[in-house]
């Protein structure tokens, strides 16, 4: 038997003013999106905005129904989009923001959305710039493998 530890490495910033600007403009883009999230159910509004190759940046809310798990999340919402209307441009990073009461640390995507992530940055062949915003620190994670290490589609460790 071998024993394996897997382990992550990710920036800390405990405000958006220490951050890269366009890390500063994704940010406040996913945070516009929170807005327009519709969380009747569980209260808590997410929004992420994708940064595509070619410069363009995509928003999308989360959007819950009673009918679960007719909802989708924010990450996806926005990601989906950006492929469908974006075809072949490589997706460059995602920030995820969330609004709740009481406030969350920061945003953690769901493992769905971690695999969605994982497929699509496969495509682009490069790792995706991850950022997991919260209101008392901002988590800054190159490569879905600080997420997601082992998951379905390319497995080796990056």
């Amino acid at each position: 038997m071998k024993e394996i530890i897997l382990t992550i490495k990710y920036k800390h910033y405990a405000q958006l003013t220490e951050l890269p600007e366009v890390d500063k403009k994704l940010i406040l883009q996913s945070r516009k999106a929170v807005e327009r999230g519709y969380a009747p159910y569980s209260g808590y509004k997410v929004g992420a905005a994708v940064l595509l190759q070619n410069g363009v940046i995509i928003t999308g809310s989360n959007q819950e129904n009673a009918a679960y798990p007719s909802g989708l999340c924010a990450e996806r919402t926005a990601l989906f989009y950006a492929s469908s209307q974006h075809p072949n441009i490589p997706i460059i990073a995602v920030a995820i923001s969330t609004q709740s009461d009481p406030p969350s640390d920061f945003a953690k995507p769901c493992g769905a959305c971690r695999q969605v992530m994982a497929e699509y940055e496969d495509l682009a062949c490069q790792p995706m710039h991850i950022i997991l915003d919260g209101p008392a620190q901002i988590i800054v994670i190159d490569g879905i493998n600080g997420l997601l290490p082992l998951r379905f589609g390319k497995q080796e460790m990056r």
